[in-house]
Formats: C-alpha cells, sequence, structure tokens
C-alpha cells in the first residue's frame, strides 16, 4: 500500500446531491488499458460548493495538507493551502473543506484547470491530481444577484385589496 492513496474527490453543493469528479484520466488507463477521458463536469455560476476528499494512509503522517491552484487561460486565479491534520494508519479518510462561492458574470464562464497537491508536515508531496471544470450561465444566478424590490414608501402609496388607497 502506497503511504497515501486518495480514493475520491466530490463537489458538494447547496442542493442534497453530490457530484463526484473521477480520478481516472488521460494518463490512467482503465482495465482494458485504454485511456479514459472524464467529461468536464460544469457547474452553474454563482452555485456554493464545498470539495470533499477521501483517502487512506499506508503510514501515519503528520501534518496532511491540501494546495489547490486555479488557472484560467494560463493566468493564476487562486492558491489556496488547507491544513487538514495528522492521520493515523488506515483509513478512508473523508475531509469537507470549507464552501465557496463560485464567481457570477461573462469574465468567470469558461474551463478552469485546477491543481490539487498533497504535502506532509515536511513539505514532501504525496499525490498531485489535475482536474479541469466548467462555469457556465445560468439565468437564475443573475436574479439572485438582484437587489430586492423596494418597500413602499411615501411615493408609492400602500393600496388596499382593490387597488384603492387605504382610509385614514
Amino acid at each position: 500500500m502506497k503511504d497515501f492513496e486518495l480514493l475520491d474527490i466530490s463537489l458538494y453543493t447547496e442542493e442534497p446531491d453530490r457530484r463526484v469528479v473521477p480520478l481516472r484520466g488521460p494518463d490512467t488507463p482503465d482495465a482494458l488499458g485504454t485511456p479514459d477521458i472524464p467529461a468536464i463536469p460544469e457547474l452553474p455560476e454563482g452555485a456554493v460548493l464545498s470539495i470533499g476528499l477521501t483517502f487512506r494512509l499506508g503510514r501515519e503522517i503528520a501534518g496532511v495538507a491540501f494546495e489547490d491552484s486555479r488557472i484560467r487561460e494560463g493566468t493564476v486565479l487562486a492558491t489556496t493551502r488547507t491544513v487538514l491534520g495528522g492521520f493515523r494508519t488506515g483509513g478512508p479518510y473523508e475531509v469537507r473543506l470549507p464552501p465557496e462561492r463560485l464567481p457570477v458574470g461573462r469574465a468567470y464562464r469558461g474551463v478552469y484547470e485546477l491543481t490539487g497537491r498533497f504535502t506532509d508536515g515536511d513539505g514532501r508531496e504525496l499525490q498531485v491530481v489535475h482536474r479541469r471544470l466548467r462555469v457556465v450561465h445560468q439565468p437564475a444566478a443573475d436574479k439572485r444577484w438582484a437587489a430586492p424590490p423596494m418597500a413602499p414608501g411615501p411615493a408609492q402609496p400602500l393600496s388596499g385589496t382593490a387597488g384603492e388607497p387605504l382610509a385614514t
């Protein structure tokens, strides 16, 4: 058994569903020996999601950390490092990262290259995974960010059920 083995990467959304990000890639042959290229998951702009990581360990490791880098059109947008903690031999262990909101707007739509890197407390690399995802337009996302309707004020008199002004 390897010192560190990533079993699953899942994306959890506000809805009660879970999207599993496949671990197979062009460099990982399937049982028949042919490359298995996963489809690029599409996520709606403005969605709130968190990443779930499932792994097991072949030895006790102190200070496991997960560092993710997001690249769009060749530009590194953000790099986040999260210390997951120390873990005993065995598992599987499941860790959920804090939720984040995807950006909204035409400029943020498109394909993102994601690199996840696991390290131990001494900075030694345990495993690296590369994935892609696509942020797509969601018409409801525009309405979600719109300002709420204004409350009636002096310019808008309150009206009764028949549309007549209320008696004072």
